[in-house]
């Protein structure tokens, strides 16, 4: 398994070197986020463990990079902050998982391992169904261009049906996943659904009777 490590401190970069040969990996480095992208964009790498705080280019836009130029190769983002915004923007941008400094060697390798095994798949950071795009680090929405002014609880409906743009989503799917199923009436998904239509057109939404919603853009 081939891995790029990308960190400013050369004292971890070449102990995580050491230990990921003993376990097996094949391990370049690299010590600054320009030099990272170019590594991560042209090399053949079954997964990338990245710092956040980064000269010239932080890890931040490096993940927002790979993703814009369809770079698919899953992530660990590295760093010494542990905010749950931090975290959640590492995510939002296309990482695929997140660890704090100081870290356990064999949690990290444990997670290299696991997301490996699983299939490799393209997981574009900003969603796009037809003339619909949306941003989730930014939550924000346009259609054909244009920037359309949503709520949140707006934008949560739209990312849940546009990330399931494949099929029909069922009301009560809808009601557990963007209303946290918490006795809402099963009436307020047509409320919401209305207010999309309303502002993004009447055929941004289909409904299919019976069945639920699919988003068509």
């Amino acid at each position: 398994m081939r891995v790029l490590v990308v960190d400013d401190e050369r004292g971890l970069t070449r102990t995580l070197q050491r230990g990921l040969a003993a376990e097996g990996f094949a391990v370049d480095c690299a010590h600054d986020g320009e030099s990272g992208l170019s590594l991560a964009t042209h090399g053949d790498y079954d997964a990338i463990v990245l710092d956040i705080m980064l000269p010239r280019l932080n890890g931040y836009d490096v993940v927002a990079a790979l993703r814009k130029r369809s770079v698919w190769t899953p992530v660990i983002m590295l760093s010494a902050k542990d905010g749950e915004y931090d975290v959640a923007d590492a995510l939002d941008l296309g990482a695929d998982d997140y660890l704090t400094k100081p870290f356990s060697f064999v949690v990290l390798v444990a997670r290299l391992r696991a997301l490996v095994r699983r299939p490799a798949e393209a997981r574009p950071a900003v969603l796009s169904v037809g003339a619909l795009e949306l941003d989730p680090s930014t939550r924000s929405v346009t259609r054909g261009g244009e920037l359309v002014a949503l709520t949140t609880r707006e934008v949560a409906l739209l990312e849940y049906l546009m990330r399931h743009a494949s099929r029909v989503v069922g009301k009560l799917e809808l009601l557990d996943h963007v209303w946290d199923g918490d006795g809402e009436d099963p009436n307020v998904v047509e409320v919401y659904v209305g207010y999309l239509r309303r502002k993004l057109g009447r055929d941004t939404v289909m409904t299919v009777r019976g069945a639920g919603y699919r988003v068509v853009g």
